[in-house]
C-alpha cells in the first residue's frame, strides 16, 4: 500500500538524516585528503612571472610557459637544435615566435610528451602561439592570420575488424 503526503511521510525520517550523515562524512573525507585548487587564470603571470598555454596535436600535449627574457628556448630540459633533429620541426616550433617578432625577447620553457616528433612540434607551437596570444592580445590577429592558433584535429584513423589497416584491405583472391 502507497502512503501519500497527508498520511504522512513515505520514508522514515531516521533513515533518511542518517544516510545524509553517512555521505556528509565521506565528502569530507574525500575533500580533506586532495584538497581542490581554484582554477588559475592563465592570461595573468603565475609566481614565476610566467604565463602558460597549452598545445595538443595528434598524440602529444605540450605545456608551454613564456616569460620576458633573452630568448631562451627549452624543450623538455633540452635545446630546440639537441631536441628536434629535423630542420623542418625546429622551424615549426619558432614560427610563432619569429611572426611576432618575440624570437628575443621571451624565455620560452616547454614540456611536451607522448606521439612522435612531428606532433610534438606541432603541440609545441600550438602552445606557444597559445601563450604568446595569453601574453597579449595584440598579437591576437598575427597569429590567428598565420593560423598558429588553429588546433590541427586529424588524428590517426582507427584500423577496422576484417581489414589490414584503416583503409588497406586484405589482399582479395577471386579462386
Amino acid at each position: 500500500m502507497v502512503k501519500t503526503e497527508e498520511e504522512g511521510p513515505l520514508v522514515d525520517p531516521s533513515v533518511v538524516a542518517a544516510g545524509a550523515k553517512s555521505k556528509a562524512k565521506s565528502s569530507k573525507a574525500k575533500g580533506s585528503a586532495k584538497a581542490r585548487k581554484e582554477p588559475r587564470d592563465r592570461k595573468q603571470p603565475d609566481k614565476g612571472g610566467y604565463i602558460w598555454g597549452t598545445g595538443r596535436r595528434k598524440r602529444s600535449v605540450a605545456r608551454v610557459r613564456i616569460r620576458p627574457g633573452k630568448g631562451k628556448l627549452l624543450i623538455n630540459k633540452k635545446k630546440v637544435d639537441a631536441y628536434f633533429a629535423r630542420r623542418q620541426d625546429r622551424d615549426a616550433v619558432i614560427a610563432p615566435l619569429k611572426e611576432t617578432d618575440k624570437l628575443k625577447a621571451f624565455d620560452v620553457f616547454v614540456n611536451v610528451r607522448g606521439g612522435g616528433t612531428s606532433g610534438q612540434a606541432g603541440a609545441t607551437m600550438l602552445g606557444i602561439a597559445r601563450a604568446l596570444k595569453n601574453y597579449d592580445e595584440g598579437l591576437l590577429k598575427v597569429l590567428r592570420d598565420g593560423g598558429y592558433l588553429t588546433r590541427d584535429g586529424r588524428m590517426v584513423e582507427r584500423k577496422k575488424p576484417g581489414q589490414r589497416g584503416a583503409r588497406r584491405r586484405f589482399q582479395f583472391s577471386k579462386r
